[in-house]
């Protein structure tokens, strides 16, 4: 007896170590996913239906009755023409925030509030800045017009804020649902948190509460700083995309006097306020060195190559979970780029609006690489060791976060925790759902109700998925030595 206990004793370490060991050696990064671990919360039943009531966050905003400007102009012919702006000619305006959002009951309009602020606010992005729902740039101010940084639904304190309001990702969850995972496999991704928005009095629907991608005090989004007295940064973020209005911020860096891309690079932080010529020039002349060396011969090398100032793994990911959902504007657009504090670069992901096969303009071909031929990855695929990494990396995941079991389990829950909130979502814009309001070309990409929406992003899923697990080899056709010889001889 006492050795068969001390059999089921071994057996049983044996089995928590094996546990243990997984846990330690997976990729969780203590993610807060709201949908799992948000309270669960019982219907009230000491009001009747004609009283607001939601287990989400509650976000409301009054701007006195003035339009928040932003919104695309549109002139007979169908260009568009500019943007709205507020009755004093400027692109944002002064309005007031109050979030609600209690642990253990549900939120009502005329709860006490966990948040409120000044805010300055406009509508933001680019192609969504025409559709009837918009999504929103907030920045928290006190009353004198400072930055008012404030904690939001659990994230981190900081004064800028993004609503996303989701309109032609009818879904109401890519960009809730692949920044969480990102967030699982990268060191860094925005956090996100659902909602639901009232403006003026007027219910707007399902929002996403996201973080900016900045740095911020105490631990905010990225660890970054700034001393504009003297110059010096201990790290910066990029964006690739159309430029920035700010002249200063925006770069002319090797890639965009060489021609390798047409886009534009801006800075992100620091921000303005921050932002000297002195500094700007630095910054410009750090990263033309980084790319100067990613294209150059040596741009393997052990002593001079991109292994020295680069996160491969950062590179990596952002590679596969962007070439998973058939994200595309990736590498050209709303694409961010940051010199971490240990002085090596890494990517963050953003905007995942039209993954998935939600493009307006076409349809994405599931059955096709193609981020190897984007701005910096064109070089990092050349080197076999970074595509070796890469197609390791996605055997891996595809044993997680990319599994299509926990893919689809992972929607499946999203979609019950919003419960009613997706009806009261639709009960506004459910006529999006109707052919006058089609956004999608070819017409028949176009879905009529919420289950087929449900449907075709599980399609997706699978068919992507089951395409790259048969192909990810094909990658290494771009790091073949017989491609790549003449990038390969250089000497010490």
């Amino acid at each position: 007896m006492k050795y068969k206990m001390i059999g089921i004793c071994a057996c049983v370490c044996a089995v928590i170590l094996s546990v243990l060991a997984v846990f330690l050696t997976s990729d969780h990064t203590n993610r807060y996913h709201q949908h799992m671990e948000a309270e669960k919360k019982t219907s009230c039943t000491d009001h009747g239906d004609e009283i607001f009531c939601t287990h989400l966050p509650l976000v409301q905003i009054d701007t006195g009755g003035e339009e928040i400007p932003g919104k695309t102009i549109i002139d007979e012919s169908g260009r568009k023409i500019g943007y709205t702006q507020s009755s004093e000619g400027e692109d944002e305006i002064r309005a007031y925030i109050k979030v609600t959002d209690h642990e253990k009951t549900n939120n009502h309009i005329g709860d006490e509030s966990s948040v409120e602020s000044d805010i300055m606010i406009h509508v933001r992005g680019n192609s969504s800045r025409a559709f009837d729902k918009s999504s929103y740039a907030i920045r928290l101010i006190t009353e004198n017009g400072e930055n008012n940084s404030q904690s939001i639904m659990g994230m981190d304190a900081h004064h800028e804020w993004v609503l996303h309001g989701p309109y032609l990702d009818k879904s109401l969850m890519r960009n809730y649902m692949w920044y969480n995972i990102a967030g699982e496999i990268m060191d860094y991704a925005p956090n996100v948190r659902f909602c639901e928005m009232i403006v003026n009095g007027e219910y707007q629907g399902l929002y996403v509460m996201t973080e900016n991608v900045t740095a911020g005090k105490d631990g905010a989004r990225l660890s970054l700083s700034v001393n504009k007295k003297d110059n010096t940064f201990t790290g910066y973020i990029l964006r690739l995309d159309r430029g920035s209005n700010v002249g200063i911020k925006n770069l002319d860096t090797f890639s965009k006097y060489t021609y390798r891309t047409l886009n534009a690079l801006d800075i992100v932080y620091p921000g303005t306020g921050n932002l000297t010529e002195e500094l700007r020039e630095a910054i410009r002349q750090d990263f033309s060195d980084f790319e100067k060396m990613l294209y150059s011969y040596d741009y393997d090398n052990k002593k001079y190559g991109y292994e020295n100032v680069l996160d491969t793994q950062s590179f990596v990911d952002y590679f596969l979970i962007n070439e998973f959902t058939c994200n595309y504007d990736a590498g050209r657009f709303s694409t961010y780029i940051y010199k971490d504090v240990d002085s090596r670069y890494r990517m963050c992901v953003w905007d995942f609006n039209s993954a998935c096969d939600n493009y307006q303009e076409s349809m994405m071909d599931t059955s096709h690489f193609e981020m190897q031929n984007r701005l910096w990855y064109t070089m990092l695929f050349k080197d076999e060791n970074f595509t070796d990494a890469v197609i390791k990396r996605y055997q891996k995941l595809r044993k997680s976060y990319l599994s299509e079991e926990y893919l689809n389990q992972y929607i499946e829950d999203v979609k019950a925790y919003l419960g009613d909130a997706i009806e009261r979502n639709y009960e506004k814009w459910g006529y999006s759902f109707e052919e006058p309001y089609d956004l999608l070309t070819p017409a028949d990409r176009n879905l009529r109700n919420y289950d087929e929406v449900m449907e075709q992003l599980k399609e997706f899923i699978h068919v992507r998925g089951e395409w790259m697990d048969e192909n990810i080899e094909i990658l290494r056709q771009y790091s073949a030595a017989s491609k790549v010889k003449k990038f390969n001889e250089h000497t010490e």
